[in-house]
């Protein structure tokens, strides 16, 4: 988990470090950007691991993961059917709404 946390911030500042850079100078060194980024992410990163509270934090948040019930591939399945039927009901309805006021609107103000 650390090391995907730190993988996401090493590219996240990547991009906006060489996004600041380019704006305000031209042609940024890719070297630099790339090394910034990694001693930071690094520095973070190893940081977080070795703090007891975030340590704490992410083992609990894993053990309660494991508990978690996953739905079936048939129950989901069924649920995505359920919200496609919905959104189309509902589609429906906001349409005939609309046709009804438009049209009552066309007569009101002629």
């Amino acid at each position: 988990m650390f090391l995907c946390g730190g993988l996401l911030m090493f590219y996240l500042l990547k991009w906006t470090i060489d996004w600041i850079w380019g704006y305000f100078t031209s042609a940024p060194s890719e070297f630099w950007i790339t090394l910034i980024s990694g001693v930071v992410a690094l520095f973070v990163g190893v940081s977080l691991y070795r703090n007891e509270r975030v340590n704490t934090l992410a083992n609990e948040v894993s053990a309660e993961l494991k508990k978690v019930a996953w739905p079936s591939s048939k129950e989901v399945k069924q649920a995505t059917i359920v919200v496609i039927v919905m959104t189309l009901i509902s589609a429906i309805i906001l349409g005939v709404f609309d046709y009804v006021w438009a049209n009552l609107t066309d007569i009101i103000y002629g």
